[in-house]
């Protein structure tokens, strides 16, 4: 299987929709009108790079990634990462490590002193990310708004 990573581009909006789906099926999904006006506003934001995967030219995963410029460690910027899904047939093929390889190498890129990501509250998601080289390192606590 050829695995590739590229910048997301306004095709696959669809084809992100329906990992999203697979991410959050408790989610109502996103009107396709609407679903159009976030991705302008995710496409025109500096330092934002929807990654994909496609697995023999199908789209099969996903990461969203950010930099944030950081007034600490000398200014160097973290690279965030959000919404990583790999599509269920095609995990344990190498798509998500393909995928993180593929983030890191964009924080470093960046000059980021560091990748940064929340994982669900998962045995095998945190095996996954810490074969990955990624390491647990504190406690996360969210507040939902609006």
């Amino acid at each position: 299987m050829k695995i590739t990573i590229r910048a997301a581009v306004e095709a696959d909006l669809s084809a992100l929709l329906a990992l999203y789906a697979e991410l959050n099926p408790d989610d109502a999904p996103l009107p396709r009108a609407s679903a159009a006006a976030v991705w302008a506003a995710v496409s025109g934001q500096q330092g934002r790079t929807v990654l994909v995967a496609e697995a023999d030219g199908i789209v099969a995963g996903t990461a969203d990634c950010i930099v944030m410029p950081n007034l600490t460690r000398g200014g160097r910027a973290i690279l965030f990462v959000e919404n990583v899904v790999v599509a269920g047939r095609f995990q344990r093929r190498g798509v998500g490590r393909r995928l993180m390889e593929a983030a890191v190498r964009l924080g470093e890129s960046a000059g980021c002193y560091k990748v940064q990501l929340l994982a669900a509250d998962d045995e095998y998601v945190h095996m996954f990310y810490r074969s990955c080289g990624f390491e647990a390192l504190a406690q996360g606590f969210r507040r939902y708004v609006g």
